[in-house]
């Protein structure tokens, strides 16, 4: 099989099992690419979770991005983009259309049963993570630490500030004699990284003046889903904001219709920001229907994808520095520090409301862990379950 077309394969799978979150998302992507596949090491993983956490953007789609990327070249990259994203477009396309896929008692039985079995699954991701990127008293500090900032300051800056503080706390404490650089190295030459950031700040700059000129519709919504997804930090809830001021408080969409979609886009699997789809159908400005979701969702995707594309070639010149992996090793554990975070502060508060949830999670920790059963298939079994339970209890 080519390898492009597994990395579309094992993607689309996850596009229809990862439910969650982004934070759930990180500990999907390594329970598939690190533990079972072996496509990256903990190490590796870690170092491009962190690359991507510091970028504005969806960070979860910009780590599978990524490892397409490293994968199966571009092709790869873009097909793991289309297989993770696909199942959640649709399901919120037909949202806009009107159709009630999620409701019912047997739906939220199981989407209660997921998001409980997404803390099981966020818990194995930080404990495997923990075990190999802070083994030393130094690091095991700066997770804590990072923690700390992230829970008490909050906010997607404070994500952002854990990592950047991380990173030095690396370099003053975590550096070898005579350390040899090691890790990531993505095949993007410098020019079309050149390429990709010119083209990232002149659509930025561009676009506003464009849609002021001509007046036109479409152009206003593809500006108006760029610069939400090139101004955000923390990608998922974070962006929410944004899209309100773009399409609420300019009459595109109304309030009610944006904040059912919102429901919606927490009960599919897959990245938050398909939530552009629904409102890209829904908007009264461009083409609408199902063009007008296609629109707002690339648009929203694009800048973050530009981003990383244009930093990768300049990470793999920095990376070639000794010194370089001392500063990743913190960050790496900064990240350790931010999933912990996480995991308390929304996974586990909003998901583990009595002790039936809490047993249901260990159960699901000890499946994925001791068991080695694969997270897909946790899931299944925990949204059947959770379904049928629901139908019999309502």
């Amino acid at each position: 099989m080519p390898r492009s077309l597994a990395v579309f394969l094992v993607f689309l799978r996850l596009g229809l099992t990862s439910f969650g979150g982004p934070v759930a998302h990180i500990g999907y992507f390594r329970a598939e690419f690190v533990e079972r596949r072996r496509w990256l090491t903990e190490a590796e993983y870690g170092e491009l979770v962190a690359l991507c956490q510091f970028l504005p953007g969806p960070a979860s789609s910009q780590v599978g991005f990524a490892v397409g990327l490293l994968r199966a070249g571009a092709p790869g990259a873009l097909l793991a983009f289309v297989g993770f994203t696909l199942p959640s477009s649709l399901l919120m396309l037909a949202a806009a259309a009107g159709a009630g896929l999620l409701a019912g008692v047997a739906a939220e039985g199981a989407l209660r049963a997921l998001l409980v079995v997404a803390v099981a699954i966020v818990a194995h991701a930080l404990w495997g993570m923990a075990r190999t990127l802070t083994p030393d008293r130094a690091r095991a500090l700066i997770a804590a630490a990072a923690a700390a900032v992230v829970l008490v300051v909050g906010g997607p800056w404070s994500q952002i500030a854990a990592i950047a503080l991380g990173a030095l706390a690396g370099l003053l404490w975590s550096r070898a004699p005579g350390e040899q650089a090691v890790g990531l190295r993505f095949r993007v030459p410098v020019a079309v990284g050149v390429t990709s950031l010119a083209a990232f700040a002149a659509l930025l700059i561009g676009l506003p003046v464009l849609a002021g000129l001509t007046g036109d519709g479409t152009i206003a919504l593809v500006d108006a889903f760029y610069r939400a997804g090139a101004l955000v930090f923390g990608g998922g809830h974070v962006v929410l904001p944004l899209l309100d001021a773009s399409v609420v408080q300019t009459g595109w969409v109304g309030s009610d219709q944006f904040l059912a979609g919102y429901a919606a886009a927490q009960a599919v699997p897959g990245p938050l920001f398909t939530f552009s789809t629904y409102l890209g159908a829904l908007a009264s400005a461009g083409p609408g229907g199902a063009v007008g979701a296609a629109t707002a969702t690339l648009a929203l995707f694009l800048p973050g994808f530009l981003l990383l594309v244009g930093i990768l070639p300049f990470w793999n010149l920095l990376r070639g520095r000794a010194w370089a992996g001392a500063l990743v090793r913190g960050a790496s554990a900064a990240v350790v520090g931010i999933l912990a975070a996480a995991l308390y502060d929304p996974v586990f508060v909003s998901a583990i409301t009595g002790p039936i949830p809490l047993a249901v999670a260990i159960v699901a920790f000890v499946l994925l862990g001791p068991a080695r059963v694969p997270a897909w298939a946790v899931v299944i079994a925990g949204g059947i379950g959770g379904a049928v339970v629901g139908a019999v209890g309502g």
